[in-house]
């Protein structure tokens, strides 16, 4: 991988930071039950994309 790859990579992992805090502060303002399980899956594939790209990382520096 690429040095600039890596720095595509670690901005990614910022992003989805930001969207899992916007997509937290959002569930816990929202009254509607049902908004509040689509948001909250939602939630989960973005913890999940975050995981999968610091595994990415994790990886890479592991060779």
């Amino acid at each position: 991988m690429t040095q600039k790859e890596l720095l595509y990579v670690e901005d990614a992992i910022g992003h989805e930071d930001n969207i899992i805090k916007i997509v937290t502060e959002t569930i816990n303002n929202l009254e509607n039950d049902e908004l509040k399980d689509f948001m909250d899956e939602k939630l989960n594939e973005h913890i999940a994309y975050k995981i999968e790209l610091m595994n990415l990382l994790e990886d890479y520096a592991n060779e």
